[in-house]
Protein backbone atom coordinates (compact mmCIF):
# COMPACT_ATOMS: atom_id res chain seq x y z
CA UNK A 1 0.00 0.00 0.00
CA UNK A 2 1.54 3.20 -1.18
CA UNK A 3 0.96 6.73 -2.89
CA UNK A 4 3.66 5.52 -5.31
CA UNK A 5 6.66 7.42 -6.64
CA UNK A 6 8.14 5.24 -9.78
CA UNK A 7 11.50 4.85 -10.46
CA UNK A 8 12.19 7.27 -13.41
CA UNK A 9 13.19 5.79 -16.47
CA UNK A 10 15.83 7.45 -18.98
CA UNK A 11 12.50 7.93 -21.51
CA UNK A 12 10.85 9.68 -19.07
CA UNK A 13 14.11 11.69 -18.15
CA UNK A 14 14.65 12.61 -21.66
CA UNK A 15 11.17 14.06 -21.71
CA UNK A 16 11.47 16.04 -18.58
CA UNK A 17 14.76 17.29 -20.18
CA UNK A 18 12.46 18.56 -23.47
CA UNK A 19 9.73 19.93 -21.26
CA UNK A 20 12.11 22.24 -19.45
CA UNK A 21 14.05 23.83 -22.43
CA UNK A 22 12.80 27.26 -23.04
CA UNK A 23 10.08 27.72 -26.31
CA UNK A 24 11.72 28.38 -29.40
CA UNK A 25 15.25 26.21 -28.97
CA UNK A 26 16.35 24.32 -31.16
CA UNK A 27 16.48 20.49 -30.47
CA UNK A 28 19.32 17.51 -32.28
CA UNK A 29 18.79 14.15 -31.57
CA UNK A 30 22.56 13.37 -31.34
CA UNK A 31 22.89 16.61 -28.99
CA UNK A 32 20.20 15.27 -27.07
CA UNK A 33 21.98 11.67 -26.80
CA UNK A 34 25.29 13.54 -25.90
CA UNK A 35 23.81 15.22 -23.67
CA UNK A 36 21.89 12.90 -21.26
CA UNK A 37 24.27 9.79 -21.92
CA UNK A 38 21.52 7.72 -24.31
CA UNK A 39 21.85 6.18 -27.42
CA UNK A 40 20.61 7.95 -30.38
CA UNK A 41 17.50 5.47 -30.39
CA UNK A 42 15.81 6.56 -27.45
CA UNK A 43 16.42 10.36 -27.98
CA UNK A 44 14.78 9.84 -31.26
CA UNK A 45 11.89 8.16 -29.66
CA UNK A 46 11.40 10.55 -26.83
CA UNK A 47 11.84 13.66 -29.32
CA UNK A 48 8.66 11.45 -31.26
CA UNK A 49 6.96 10.99 -27.81
CA UNK A 50 7.26 15.28 -27.16
CA UNK A 51 6.03 15.77 -30.81
CA UNK A 52 2.97 13.67 -30.59
CA UNK A 53 1.90 15.33 -26.76
CA UNK A 54 2.78 19.09 -28.21
CA UNK A 55 5.72 19.67 -26.62
CA UNK A 56 7.91 20.24 -30.20
CA UNK A 57 7.39 20.73 -33.48
CA UNK A 58 9.55 18.80 -36.56
CA UNK A 59 9.30 21.27 -39.69
CA UNK A 60 11.03 20.96 -43.20
CA UNK A 61 14.27 23.32 -43.37
CA UNK A 62 14.02 24.18 -39.96
CA UNK A 63 14.15 20.97 -37.27
CA UNK A 64 12.37 20.53 -34.44
CA UNK A 65 11.91 23.09 -32.21
CA UNK A 66 10.16 23.09 -28.46
CA UNK A 67 7.01 24.99 -28.41
CA UNK A 68 4.36 26.18 -25.64
CA UNK A 69 2.27 23.39 -24.90
CA UNK A 70 -1.01 25.21 -24.61
CA UNK A 71 -4.04 24.05 -22.44
CA UNK A 72 -6.92 22.82 -24.06
CA UNK A 73 -8.91 25.28 -22.41
CA UNK A 74 -7.39 27.74 -25.09
CA UNK A 75 -7.81 25.73 -27.57
CA UNK A 76 -9.74 28.34 -29.90
CA UNK A 77 -7.11 30.21 -30.56
CA UNK A 78 -4.81 28.91 -33.38
CA UNK A 79 -1.15 28.93 -32.86
CA UNK A 80 1.30 30.49 -35.55
CA UNK A 81 2.85 26.90 -36.03
CA UNK A 82 -1.10 25.44 -36.65
CA UNK A 83 -1.24 28.32 -39.08
CA UNK A 84 1.84 27.09 -40.92
CA UNK A 85 0.59 23.81 -41.33
CA UNK A 86 -3.02 25.47 -41.89
CA UNK A 87 -2.00 26.90 -45.18
CA UNK A 88 0.55 24.92 -46.26
CA UNK A 89 3.76 27.63 -45.74
CA UNK A 90 7.01 28.00 -44.62
CA UNK A 91 8.58 30.13 -42.60
CA UNK A 92 10.56 33.43 -43.94
CA UNK A 93 11.75 34.74 -40.52
CA UNK A 94 10.81 35.00 -36.72
CA UNK A 95 10.98 31.43 -35.74
CA UNK A 96 11.15 31.60 -32.35
CA UNK A 97 7.49 33.58 -32.18
CA UNK A 98 5.69 30.05 -33.63
CA UNK A 99 4.71 29.03 -30.31
CA UNK A 100 2.46 32.69 -30.52
CA UNK A 101 -1.73 32.59 -30.16
CA UNK A 102 -3.32 34.89 -33.11
CA UNK A 103 -6.35 37.14 -31.30
CA UNK A 104 -7.91 37.45 -35.29
CA UNK A 105 -6.31 38.12 -38.61
CA UNK A 106 -6.66 41.12 -41.14
CA UNK A 107 -6.73 40.95 -44.73
CA UNK A 108 -4.69 43.43 -45.96
CA UNK A 109 -6.44 44.77 -48.94
CA UNK A 110 -6.78 48.54 -47.85
CA UNK A 111 -4.71 51.35 -48.01
CA UNK A 112 -1.66 51.55 -45.17
CA UNK A 113 -3.23 54.14 -42.70
CA UNK A 114 -6.55 52.60 -43.23
CA UNK A 115 -4.62 49.07 -42.77
CA UNK A 116 -2.68 50.56 -39.40
CA UNK A 117 -6.13 51.33 -37.69
CA UNK A 118 -7.03 46.81 -38.40
CA UNK A 119 -3.34 45.56 -36.83
CA UNK A 120 -2.75 44.62 -33.38
CA UNK A 121 -0.50 42.93 -31.25
CA UNK A 122 -1.38 39.54 -31.52
CA UNK A 123 -3.10 39.91 -35.13
CA UNK A 124 -1.82 38.16 -38.04
CA UNK A 125 -2.04 39.89 -41.56
CA UNK A 126 -2.54 38.53 -44.43
CA UNK A 127 -1.10 40.86 -47.30
CA UNK A 128 0.47 39.50 -50.86
CA UNK A 129 3.56 41.06 -51.88
CA UNK A 130 3.64 44.52 -50.29
CA UNK A 131 6.80 45.05 -48.25
CA UNK A 132 5.82 48.00 -46.78
CA UNK A 133 2.34 46.33 -45.08
CA UNK A 134 4.78 43.14 -44.02
CA UNK A 135 7.48 45.72 -42.05
CA UNK A 136 3.95 47.69 -40.85
CA UNK A 137 2.54 44.45 -39.53
CA UNK A 138 5.41 43.56 -37.47
CA UNK A 139 6.19 47.19 -36.01
CA UNK A 140 2.59 46.64 -34.53
CA UNK A 141 3.31 43.51 -33.09
CA UNK A 142 1.63 41.42 -35.30
CA UNK A 143 2.66 38.07 -37.32
CA UNK A 144 2.51 38.11 -41.80
CA UNK A 145 1.31 35.44 -43.83
CA UNK A 146 2.08 36.34 -47.62
CA UNK A 147 0.07 34.69 -50.01
CA UNK A 148 0.45 33.86 -53.13
CA UNK A 149 4.27 31.86 -52.64
CA UNK A 150 5.75 35.82 -52.48
CA UNK A 151 8.64 36.23 -50.16
CA UNK A 152 9.73 39.52 -48.49
CA UNK A 153 13.20 41.12 -47.93
CA UNK A 154 16.33 40.48 -46.06
CA UNK A 155 15.65 43.74 -43.62
CA UNK A 156 11.71 42.41 -43.24
CA UNK A 157 13.57 39.16 -42.19
CA UNK A 158 15.88 40.26 -39.96
CA UNK A 159 13.23 42.91 -38.14
CA UNK A 160 10.95 39.45 -37.81
CA UNK A 161 13.87 37.52 -36.41
CA UNK A 162 14.09 40.76 -33.79
CA UNK A 163 10.86 41.35 -32.98
CA UNK A 164 10.25 36.72 -32.72
CA UNK A 165 6.98 37.60 -34.64
CA UNK A 166 6.61 35.14 -37.20
CA UNK A 167 6.41 35.67 -40.99
CA UNK A 168 5.17 33.03 -43.45
CA UNK A 169 4.82 32.20 -47.21
CA UNK A 170 2.21 30.17 -48.53
CA UNK A 171 1.68 29.71 -52.09
CA UNK A 172 -2.66 29.87 -51.94
CA UNK A 173 -4.42 32.94 -52.34
CA UNK A 174 -5.96 35.42 -50.02
CA UNK A 175 -9.08 33.88 -50.16
CA UNK A 176 -8.08 30.05 -50.15
CA UNK A 177 -6.01 30.85 -47.34
CA UNK A 178 -8.73 33.20 -44.88
CA UNK A 179 -11.24 29.94 -45.95
CA UNK A 180 -8.40 27.20 -44.80
CA UNK A 181 -8.09 29.21 -41.61
CA UNK A 182 -11.82 29.87 -41.15
CA UNK A 183 -12.44 25.98 -41.67
CA UNK A 184 -9.66 25.48 -38.69
CA UNK A 185 -11.15 27.19 -36.39
CA UNK A 186 -14.56 25.87 -36.60
CA UNK A 187 -13.24 22.37 -36.59
CA UNK A 188 -11.30 23.56 -33.39
CA UNK A 189 -14.62 24.95 -31.53
CA UNK A 190 -16.26 21.47 -32.37
CA UNK A 191 -13.13 19.82 -30.31
CA UNK A 192 -13.54 22.08 -27.46
CA UNK A 193 -16.61 21.40 -26.63
CA UNK A 194 -15.79 17.14 -26.95
CA UNK A 195 -14.69 16.80 -23.20
CA UNK A 196 -11.59 14.26 -22.71
CA UNK A 197 -10.41 12.54 -19.71
CA UNK A 198 -7.73 14.71 -19.22
CA UNK A 199 -9.85 17.72 -18.97
CA UNK A 200 -11.29 16.27 -15.27
CA UNK A 201 -7.76 14.78 -14.08
CA UNK A 202 -5.58 17.78 -14.22
CA UNK A 203 -5.53 18.30 -10.94
CA UNK A 204 -6.17 15.56 -8.65
CA UNK A 205 -4.17 14.22 -5.83
CA UNK A 206 -2.47 11.43 -5.68
CA UNK A 207 -3.70 7.82 -6.33
CA UNK A 208 -4.09 5.39 -3.62
CA UNK A 209 -2.60 2.36 -5.04
CA UNK A 210 -2.19 -1.27 -3.77
CA UNK A 211 0.79 -4.10 -4.74
CA UNK A 212 0.38 -7.09 -5.45
CA UNK A 213 1.62 -8.52 -2.23
CA UNK A 214 -0.22 -6.29 0.01
CA UNK A 215 -3.03 -8.06 2.40
CA UNK A 216 -6.74 -8.24 3.35
CA UNK A 217 -5.66 -5.95 6.47
CA UNK A 218 -3.87 -3.38 4.02
CA UNK A 219 -6.54 -3.21 1.83
CA UNK A 220 -9.50 -2.21 4.79
CA UNK A 221 -7.06 0.07 6.55
CA UNK A 222 -6.85 2.43 3.09
CA UNK A 223 -10.57 1.44 2.69
CA UNK A 224 -10.99 3.62 5.65
CA UNK A 225 -8.28 6.33 5.20
CA UNK A 226 -9.55 7.14 1.75
CA UNK A 227 -13.33 6.32 1.98
CA UNK A 228 -12.86 4.17 -1.60
CA UNK A 229 -13.80 0.57 -2.28
CA UNK A 230 -11.66 0.03 -5.50
CA UNK A 231 -8.03 0.46 -5.97
CA UNK A 232 -6.09 -0.03 -8.66
CA UNK A 233 -2.57 -2.69 -8.23
CA UNK A 234 0.95 -1.39 -9.72
CA UNK A 235 4.19 -2.99 -10.00
CA UNK A 236 7.26 -0.90 -9.13
CA UNK A 237 7.37 0.97 -12.22
CA UNK A 238 3.87 2.13 -11.40
CA UNK A 239 2.49 0.05 -14.43
CA UNK A 240 -1.23 -1.35 -13.89
CA UNK A 241 -1.45 -4.89 -12.77
CA UNK A 242 -4.95 -4.82 -12.02
CA UNK A 243 -8.04 -3.70 -9.89
CA UNK A 244 -8.87 -4.88 -6.46
CA UNK A 245 -12.89 -4.23 -5.18
CA UNK A 246 -14.66 -4.62 -1.50
CA UNK A 247 -16.62 -7.57 -3.29
CA UNK A 248 -13.04 -9.52 -3.77
CA UNK A 249 -11.68 -9.62 -0.31
CA UNK A 250 -14.92 -10.35 1.22
CA UNK A 251 -14.56 -13.68 3.97
CA UNK A 252 -10.53 -13.33 3.07
CA UNK A 253 -8.21 -13.63 6.01
CA UNK A 254 -6.72 -10.44 7.29
CA UNK A 255 -3.31 -11.10 6.73
CA UNK A 256 -4.02 -12.65 2.74
CA UNK A 257 -1.95 -11.00 0.19
CA UNK A 258 -4.50 -10.24 -2.82
CA UNK A 259 -1.94 -11.48 -5.35
CA UNK A 260 -4.67 -14.02 -6.09
CA UNK A 261 -7.77 -11.79 -5.34
CA UNK A 262 -7.58 -8.99 -8.08
CA UNK A 263 -8.98 -8.96 -11.43
CA UNK A 264 -6.05 -8.85 -13.65
CA UNK A 265 -6.01 -7.28 -16.93
CA UNK A 266 -8.33 -4.43 -16.17
CA UNK A 267 -9.73 -1.70 -18.97
CA UNK A 268 -8.74 1.06 -18.55
CA UNK A 269 -8.75 4.91 -20.42
CA UNK A 270 -6.26 7.18 -21.48
CA UNK A 271 -5.74 11.03 -20.99
CA UNK A 272 -7.26 11.71 -25.35
CA UNK A 273 -10.44 9.47 -24.05
CA UNK A 274 -13.46 10.71 -24.38
CA UNK A 275 -15.94 11.11 -21.71
CA UNK A 276 -18.67 9.91 -23.86
CA UNK A 277 -16.16 6.88 -24.86
CA UNK A 278 -15.22 6.45 -20.97
CA UNK A 279 -19.01 6.84 -19.90
CA UNK A 280 -20.30 3.97 -22.08
CA UNK A 281 -17.29 1.68 -21.45
CA UNK A 282 -18.22 2.20 -17.35
CA UNK A 283 -21.51 1.55 -17.86
CA UNK A 284 -21.08 -1.12 -20.22
CA UNK A 285 -19.12 -3.13 -18.15
CA UNK A 286 -20.35 -2.21 -14.81
CA UNK A 287 -17.35 -0.04 -13.82
CA UNK A 288 -17.29 2.35 -10.92
CA UNK A 289 -14.09 3.44 -11.63
CA UNK A 290 -11.15 3.44 -14.69
CA UNK A 291 -7.75 4.09 -14.08
CA UNK A 292 -6.29 6.21 -16.62
CA UNK A 293 -2.41 5.83 -18.03
CA UNK A 294 -0.14 7.39 -20.13
CA UNK A 295 1.78 6.01 -23.38
CA UNK A 296 3.83 3.69 -21.52
CA UNK A 297 0.85 2.28 -19.37
CA UNK A 298 2.04 3.93 -15.84
CA UNK A 299 -0.69 5.41 -14.10
CA UNK A 300 -1.86 9.08 -13.48
CA UNK A 301 -5.42 9.27 -12.27
CA UNK A 302 -8.28 7.24 -11.70
CA UNK A 303 -11.43 8.10 -12.85
CA UNK A 304 -14.94 7.53 -11.56
CA UNK A 305 -18.41 6.70 -12.85
CA UNK A 306 -19.78 9.47 -11.17
CA UNK A 307 -17.48 12.27 -12.12
CA UNK A 308 -17.50 10.98 -15.36
CA UNK A 309 -21.12 11.90 -15.97
CA UNK A 310 -21.28 15.05 -13.76
CA UNK A 311 -18.52 16.58 -16.23
CA UNK A 312 -20.34 15.94 -19.16
CA UNK A 313 -23.88 17.60 -17.73
CA UNK A 314 -22.01 20.52 -17.07
CA UNK A 315 -20.48 20.43 -20.62
CA UNK A 316 -24.09 20.34 -22.02
CA UNK A 317 -24.76 23.52 -19.85
CA UNK A 318 -21.76 25.26 -21.94
CA UNK A 319 -22.85 27.76 -24.66
CA UNK A 320 -22.42 25.37 -28.56
CA UNK A 321 -19.76 26.59 -30.71
CA UNK A 322 -19.01 24.80 -33.95
CA UNK A 323 -21.84 22.67 -35.61
CA UNK A 324 -20.84 18.81 -36.46
CA UNK A 325 -22.46 17.30 -39.34
CA UNK A 326 -25.25 15.77 -37.28
CA UNK A 327 -26.23 19.30 -35.95
CA UNK A 328 -26.31 20.62 -39.90
CA UNK A 329 -28.79 17.07 -40.55
CA UNK A 330 -31.06 17.98 -37.41
CA UNK A 331 -31.55 21.63 -37.97
CA UNK A 332 -34.25 21.90 -39.98
CA UNK A 333 -36.49 19.66 -37.77
CA UNK A 334 -38.49 20.94 -34.97
CA UNK A 335 -39.68 19.22 -32.14
CA UNK A 336 -43.63 19.11 -32.06
CA UNK A 337 -46.46 17.43 -29.79
CA UNK A 338 -49.78 15.34 -30.63
CA UNK A 339 -52.97 15.69 -28.60
CA UNK A 340 -51.66 13.13 -26.38
CA UNK A 341 -48.70 15.24 -25.81
CA UNK A 342 -46.57 12.22 -27.39
CA UNK A 343 -43.36 14.09 -28.63
CA UNK A 344 -42.71 14.14 -32.51
CA UNK A 345 -40.38 15.71 -34.98
CA UNK A 346 -40.80 17.51 -38.73
CA UNK A 347 -38.47 18.52 -41.29
CA UNK A 348 -37.92 19.22 -44.38
CA UNK A 349 -34.86 17.50 -46.57
CA UNK A 350 -32.10 19.99 -47.63
CA UNK A 351 -30.17 19.19 -51.05
CA UNK A 352 -26.89 18.38 -48.79
CA UNK A 353 -28.43 15.12 -47.31
CA UNK A 354 -28.75 13.73 -51.27
CA UNK A 355 -27.04 10.77 -52.17
CA UNK A 356 -25.51 11.36 -56.20
CA UNK A 357 -28.85 9.28 -57.13
CA UNK A 358 -30.78 12.83 -56.21
CA UNK A 359 -32.41 10.98 -53.17
CA UNK A 360 -32.07 11.11 -49.50
CA UNK A 361 -28.58 9.21 -48.47
CA UNK A 362 -29.34 5.92 -46.50
CA UNK A 363 -26.89 7.22 -43.79
CA UNK A 364 -28.89 10.24 -43.16
CA UNK A 365 -32.19 9.16 -42.77
CA UNK A 366 -30.27 6.67 -40.30
CA UNK A 367 -28.77 9.84 -38.37
CA UNK A 368 -32.16 11.19 -38.25
CA UNK A 369 -34.11 8.56 -37.03
CA UNK A 370 -31.71 7.93 -34.24
CA UNK A 371 -31.44 11.37 -33.21
CA UNK A 372 -35.33 11.28 -33.07
CA UNK A 373 -35.37 8.55 -30.79
CA UNK A 374 -33.11 9.20 -29.00
CA UNK A 375 -34.37 13.09 -28.23
CA UNK A 376 -37.60 11.45 -27.18
CA UNK A 377 -35.86 8.93 -24.61
CA UNK A 378 -34.51 12.06 -23.02
CA UNK A 379 -37.88 13.24 -23.32
CA UNK A 380 -39.45 10.38 -21.15
CA UNK A 381 -36.98 9.61 -19.01
CA UNK A 382 -34.90 12.71 -18.59
CA UNK A 383 -31.78 11.23 -18.40
CA UNK A 384 -29.17 10.07 -21.09
CA UNK A 385 -28.86 7.02 -23.32
CA UNK A 386 -26.68 5.28 -25.69
CA UNK A 387 -27.85 3.49 -28.68
CA UNK A 388 -27.46 -0.58 -28.57
CA UNK A 389 -29.31 -1.59 -31.63
CA UNK A 390 -31.31 -0.34 -34.43
CA UNK A 391 -32.56 -2.45 -37.07
CA UNK A 392 -33.78 -0.18 -40.10
CA UNK A 393 -36.10 -0.82 -43.46
CA UNK A 394 -36.12 1.42 -46.30
CA UNK A 395 -39.79 2.04 -47.97
CA UNK A 396 -39.66 4.62 -50.31
CA UNK A 397 -37.15 7.05 -51.46
CA UNK A 398 -37.04 10.68 -50.28
CA UNK A 399 -36.47 13.58 -52.51
CA UNK A 400 -35.15 17.18 -51.83
CA UNK A 401 -37.61 19.34 -50.46
CA UNK A 402 -39.36 16.97 -49.07
CA UNK A 403 -41.10 17.58 -45.30
CA UNK A 404 -41.07 14.66 -43.20
CA UNK A 405 -42.40 13.42 -39.95
CA UNK A 406 -40.85 11.55 -37.23
CA UNK A 407 -42.71 9.60 -34.81
CA UNK A 408 -41.16 7.43 -32.00
CA UNK A 409 -43.16 5.03 -30.28
CA UNK A 410 -42.01 3.21 -27.19
CA UNK A 411 -42.57 -0.16 -26.91
CA UNK A 412 -41.13 -1.62 -23.67
CA UNK A 413 -39.53 0.30 -20.96
CA UNK A 414 -36.83 -0.84 -17.86
CA UNK A 415 -34.31 0.59 -15.34
CA UNK A 416 -31.72 0.17 -17.70
CA UNK A 417 -33.22 0.06 -20.91
CA UNK A 418 -35.89 1.02 -22.99
CA UNK A 419 -37.17 0.10 -26.75
CA UNK A 420 -38.76 1.82 -29.36
CA UNK A 421 -40.07 2.00 -32.98
CA UNK A 422 -39.32 5.04 -35.26
CA UNK A 423 -41.43 6.01 -38.37
CA UNK A 424 -40.63 8.44 -41.14
CA UNK A 425 -43.59 9.34 -43.30
CA UNK A 426 -44.04 11.84 -45.88
CA UNK A 427 -47.29 12.67 -45.87
CA UNK A 428 -48.93 9.67 -44.00
CA UNK A 429 -46.99 7.33 -46.39
CA UNK A 430 -44.23 5.48 -44.62
CA UNK A 431 -40.88 6.04 -45.81
CA UNK A 432 -38.60 4.17 -43.42
CA UNK A 433 -38.96 2.10 -40.46
CA UNK A 434 -36.56 1.30 -37.52
CA UNK A 435 -36.55 -0.26 -34.17
CA UNK A 436 -34.24 0.71 -31.49
CA UNK A 437 -32.64 -0.13 -28.11
CA UNK A 438 -31.21 1.75 -26.34
CA UNK A 439 -29.27 1.92 -22.58
CA UNK A 440 -28.96 4.42 -19.60
CA UNK A 441 -25.64 6.05 -19.32
CA UNK A 442 -27.22 7.20 -15.55
CA UNK A 443 -28.56 3.95 -13.81
CA UNK A 444 -26.62 3.30 -10.69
Amino acid sequence: MDMHDATVTKHEQLLHHIESLKPGTKISVRKLAKQLQVSEGTAYRAVKEAESVGLVITKERIGTVRVEKKPRNLSEQLTFTEVVDIVEGHVLGGLRGLSKTLNKYVIGAMKMDAMERYIDAGSLLIVGNREDAHRLALQHGAGVLITGGFGTSREVKMLADTLDLPIISSKHDTFTVASMINRALFDRLIKKKIMLVEDIVGSKAPVAVMRSYSTVEQFRKLQQETGHNRFPIVDEWNRVLGMIAYKDIVGAEPDQTIDKLYTRHPITASLTTTLASAAHTMVWEGIELLPVMDRNRKLIAVITRKEVLQAMRDARKEPQLGETFEDLIWNGFEELRNDDGMLYFQGVITPQMVNGLGSVSEGIILSIMANAALRAVKDMRVHDHIMENMTSYFVRPIQIEDIVTLQPRFIEMSRKFCKLEIEMKLQDQLVAKAMMTAQSIDHD
